[in-house]
């Protein structure tokens, strides 16, 4: 299945070694380049793979599957609903060192990184980024556009909103639930539910004060 990853930045790179090191194991997914609206960038070569042009060539090169190589989760939600409604197909990077129980549910278009873990009756959603040696707990519910950062610790029952960024090395306590396009912050430990859109950090977490 060729597939064409948007962005070719280091997080596009790191997708990209996932998806090389699935083929080196006979996966179906083959990559073939990046697309990057930095012009600049058109003609250079990461990992062994070109930059074929910006998005706009995304027409015009034969393909089976997109994914969406951007760590913003407003800008990879954004280019997930519009190459969806042209009927692209997503497909998921999980790297073979990763440890998925077997009744977890993943949408399409993830990234799933080294050293993850995901525990039983788990749930992530589409376009959501489990990055690297992040772990999520038993029914757990991760919502579309998450991203899951380095590190990160989610006990079990959490909930995770639409959007919603749980920083580096950040904690949530089990049972609690984090609203849609809310941050914890890098080393925080969540111990109350988030409303949607809040920014809370420290140990506990809380509302991070306006300046």
């Amino acid at each position: 299945m060729s597939t064409i990853i948007i962005g070719a930045g280091g997080h596009a790179q790191v997708i990209a070694d996932i998806l090389l090191l699935l083929q080196e194991q006979n996966s179906l997914y083959q990559p073939i380049g990046y697309l990057d609206d930095n012009p600049t960038l058109t003609g250079q070569s990461y990992l062994g793979l070109p930059v074929l042009g910006t998005l706009k060539s995304l027409s015009h090169i034969p393909h089976d599957a997109v994914i969406i190589a951007i760590g913003d989760n407003k800008s990879r939600q954004y280019l997930f609903q519009k190459l969806q409604s042209r009927g692209e197909q997503f497909i998921t990077a999980c790297h073979p060192r990763a440890v998925l129980a077997p009744n977890v549910h993943i949408g399409p278009g993830g990234m799933i990184c080294a050293g993850v873990v995901v525990n039983p009756s788990s749930a992530i959603g589409a376009n959501v980024i489990l990055n690297t040696s992040c772990s999520v707990d038993h029914h757990n519910q991760i919502g579309d556009h998450a991203h899951i950062a380095p590190g990160a610790h989610l006990g079990g029952q959490v909930s995770i909103g639409t959007g919603a960024f749980i920083g580096i090395g950040a904690t949530v306590m089990p049972r609690q639930s984090i609203g849609a396009w809310s941050i914890v912050g890098a080393g925080s430990v969540v111990t109350r539910d988030v409303p949607d859109g809040l920014t809370v950090v420290g140990v506990p977490a809380k509302p991070l004060e306006k300046r």
